[in-house]
């Protein structure tokens, strides 16, 4: 028989002050069987960083064809294609075919082995990379709860997070914006 996701609802009041973009949004979330809560928070994060009015998660780890998020135009086209983790190239190479803009948001304790090993190839690509520090992402799971009220404001290369169980800072850095290593 095979194991069910375990489902979680979170209540985020957005403030992102790169974009001047406020929301509440009121998100269901899937916890994959095998998905990690780090992983779940980091897309949970992700869609508050590029929050817009079409972004929608994805069947993620149920589906390898698809994106763990990703906003379709009313064409059904692919805007935005975001993977979660450490993708393979060739996964972000036919990523960046089908869809406009592709962005990978790493956080694993890996992610700089991954990027070590596979910059060469990504530069060649049309795709933004972000990587998150590890450690911040094991305080932003601690936030973790079935019904969530999360406080998330978004400044520079930041996000302060905040819920009734505590708050934490997760930073990240650009490793490569569509194609251009810095």
């Amino acid at each position: 028989m095979a194991l069910k996701p375990t489902i979680y609802k979170s209540r985020i009041a957005l403030a992102d002050l790169n974009r001047n973009y406020y929301d509440t949004l009121n998100l269901t979330i899937a916890q994959h069987p095998s998905e990690t809560i780090e992983r779940m928070m980091v897309r949970v994060l992700v869609y508050c960083i590029n929050a817009e009015e079409r972004l929608t998660f994805t069947r993620g780890l149920s589906s390898v064809e698809e994106p763990d998020i990703w906003t379709r135009t009313l064409n059904d086209e692919i805007s935005l294609w975001i993977d979660v983790g450490e993708p393979a190239v060739d996964r972000i190479k036919k990523a960046a075919r089908v869809a406009r803009t592709v962005k990978v948001y790493s956080f694993n304790s890996k992610s700089d082995v991954w990027w070590g090993q596979g910059h060469a190839k990504f530069k060649e690509l049309k795709a933004s990379v972000f990587q998150f520090q590890w450690a911040s992402i094991q305080a932003l799971a601690t936030l973790l709860q079935r019904n969530m009220d999360l406080s998330v404001t978004i400044t520079g290369d930041s996000a302060y997070v905040t819920s009734d169980l505590g708050d934490c800072e997760v930073s990240w850095a650009i490793l490569q914006t569509a194609g251009i290593v810095p």
